[in-house]
């Protein structure tokens, strides 16, 4: 259940990530719903990882929790803010994916 919570938690990640983009060129109504957006976003990603920490080791956690958020808001960035697409990034996103794939397979929880 642990491995659950973090990765719904990423997803929040990324969500909340995704509101600050959508924020910054918003105003009046627009600009608070996304700021709503992000204060639930943050307020569940932060809970699942306090829950999936009461399992598994917090540095596992956190990295997990971090690396699905990372991935998740480069894709979003790639694919609702037009950010560059270049080899080295689309390698070390590749490298990002791998290493958290390790750390659950090498988790004995």
């Amino acid at each position: 259940m642990a491995w659950l919570y973090l990765i719904i938690g990423g997803m929040f990640e990324v969500a909340f990530t995704a509101c600050l983009g959508k924020a910054r060129t918003a105003s009046g109504a627009e600009f608070w719903l996304w700021i709503l957006g992000f204060l639930f976003s943050v307020s569940v990603s932060m809970y699942l990882l306090y829950l999936a920490s009461r399992t598994l080791p917090m540095g596992t956690s956190y990295a997990v929790w971090a690396g699905i958020g990372a991935v998740g808001s480069v894709i979003t960035g790639i694919l609702l803010f037009k950010e560059p697409t270049d080899f080295w990034r689309i390698f070390f996103l590749f490298l990002l994916i791998s290493s958290i794939i390790g750390l659950k397979l090498s988790s004995k929880v």
